[in-house]
């Protein structure tokens, strides 16, 4: 492309032309610079003209050729010079544009290549943007890998995430091609080379051969660079937690080490993030655990009757789970004839499971109590209602129920099981009200049966707990924790019952007790 018959500058590098113009002041030169004819007969192609060539005498000029070095061979006619032979002018200038022409190159070859390595910064850059401003981990490797894949001159692209739970690769992410994210890999797959990158930890470049539907469709192999995504702790050995592959390039050609190492600096920055996003979200769902099993908690203690408030006696409770929510519970009725359930049970373990057979217990028991006339009925109702429950869960339940008549001056009592149920009477002694029945779980079609023992309204107190409390006690002197807590109820049996309750949960626990000790549960009626 000319302009006036001269080639437009930006045809020529910006050196080349700064030396010629340079030439054509010092020594008042006509130049020109063509491209000999490949062919005989054939016009040469002229590539720069100086202003006013068409009116010099060109009889006097002188020819020299030019090797550039890029592109085509040149050839340099100076027309005419004022201040010199034409000849000199063009032995001087002929080695000048040759080295015009060298830095031209140089200069074009690491402009490339700072516009690669800028591009390449950029792109990092840009991923670490990405993976800061987002915990959603799918969408940022898709955002990431259309940028990968577009900088790398790609075809296709996918992000897998190793899964712990279930020791596989998830695909995370997939560009160019159709998504079918969410698809699983083993790891221990030794037909796929993402598989095999995951086990060895080390970068693969490789072809992938083509389907039989490519190949009707002319398609050849494509170059296929698939590299470990890392984690390198602060302590401790760095680990895989992933793969990112890309599959072809634009140009058909190879990827190259510069790609694998670009693509392992991103793979790098990658890692971290998968890492930071596992964390992010385990704390997140033990965050949310604890205010689930907080609010379990409130709830179950909430079940409990406020034994403070039990108008028809004095009485009082405290339950403390070794967990946020456990298995022991208590019960208050308040019965036709002035009569006084009083319940007290203990599921076997603890924890969720054993409160949901707690909490259904509490239900059942508030009906069945009303329903049947005697403490016998009542436990053989529950446990026909929670025989499957138990049955699944592999748990049973400990259980006391008693009826006070204060009328009659009599205590009737079923128990299932459980061993600490005492009736303390004035003068500090204690009567163990053992067990009739074997747990609930374990009781057949012929439990429950009946006890009964006389009973003083304003001098006796019924004191039940659960084996959490003397388990977490150590005996002293020969005294076993079960006797340290009667003889500290006895020695405050003139108190109230919420005061017994602190001395009995006052004493000393068991330095050596397991931190995961049985629940712990306390009730008083007098």
């Amino acid at each position: 492309m000319t302009t006036s018959g001269r080639l437009a500058p930006e045809v020529l590098p910006e050196p080349v032309l700064k030396t010629l113009a340079h030439f054509e002041r010092a020594f008042g030169a006509t130049l020109r610079l063509i491209v000999p004819a490949s062919e005989p007969g054939a016009a040469d192609e002229v590539r720069y003209t100086s202003p006013g060539a068409d009116s010099v005498d060109e009889s006097a000029s002188a020819r020299s050729p030019v090797a550039p070095q890029m592109g085509q061979p040149l050839e340099l006619q100076v027309l005419h010079a004022e201040c010199a032979p034409p000849s000199a002018v063009s032995a001087a200038l002929t080695p000048s544009l040759a080295l015009a022409f060298e830095a031209a190159r140089e200069i074009e070859f690491f402009t490339y290549e700072l516009s690669e390595r800028f591009e390449e910064i950029n792109l990092l850059y840009s991923i670490s943007e990405t993976l800061g401003s987002t915990l959603d981990l799918d969408s940022a490797a898709t955002a990431i890998l259309s940028e990968v894949r577009d900088v790398l001159g790609a075809k296709r692209g996918s992000l897998w995430v190793h899964q712990h739970d279930d020791d596989t690769l998830h695909l995370a992410a997939e560009v160019g091609a159709a998504s079918q994210v969410g698809v699983r890999l083993s790891p221990k797959d030794p037909d796929t080379i993402t598989s095999m990158v995951f086990r060895e930890g080390r970068a693969i470049i490789a072809s992938r051969q083509p389907t039989a539907a490519e190949r009707q469709m002319g398609g050849a192999e494509d170059s296929f660079l698939s590299v470990p995504i890392r984690y390198s702790p602060a302590a401790g050995g760095a680990r895989t937690v992933g793969v990112i592959n890309l599959i072809g390039r634009q140009d058909g050609g190879r990827f190259s080490a510069a790609n694998q190492k670009l693509l392992a600096a991103i793979a790098s920055q990658v890692g971290a993030a998968i890492e930071n996003n596992r964390l992010v979200r385990e704390s997140l769902s033990k965050e949310r655990m604890a205010r689930e099993m907080e609010l379990a908690h409130d709830l179950q203690m909430k079940l409990l009757p406020d034994a403070k408030r039990f108008k028809a006696a004095e009485a009082a409770g405290r339950v403390q789970p070794t967990e946020q929510v456990g298995g022991d519970f208590y019960h208050l009725f308040e019965l036709p004839g002035g009569r006084v359930g009083v319940m007290l049970g203990d599921v076997s373990l603890h924890g969720f499971p054993s409160a949901l057979i707690m909490t259904l217990t509490m239900s059942a028991a508030g009906i069945y109590a009303r329903e049947a006339d005697s403490p016998a009925g009542v436990l053989r109702k529950l446990d026909d209602a929670l025989s499957e429950e138990l049955a699944s869960t592999e748990m049973f339940l400990t259980i006391f129920y008693g009826v006070i008549d204060p009328a009659a001056g009599v205590l009737v009592y079923s128990n299932a099981g459980h061993p600490h149920a005492f009736a303390m009477h004035a003068d500090g002694s204690r009567e163990r009200l053992g067990a009739t029945d074997p747990p609930l779980g374990f009781a057949g079609p012929d439990a429950y049966r009946e006890a009964s023992i006389a009973w003083h309204s304003r001098e006796d107190i019924l004191f039940l707990f659960t084996d959490g409390l003397p388990d977490a006690l150590q005996s002293v002197g020969g005294v076993s924790g079960e006797d340290r807590i009667l003889d500290a109820a006895a020695r405050n049996r003139f108190s109230t019952p919420e005061e017994i309750i602190d001395a009995v949960f006052a004493l000393e626990p068991n330095g050596d007790a397991s931190p995961l000790g049985d629940d712990r549960t306390a009730l008083v009626v007098r």
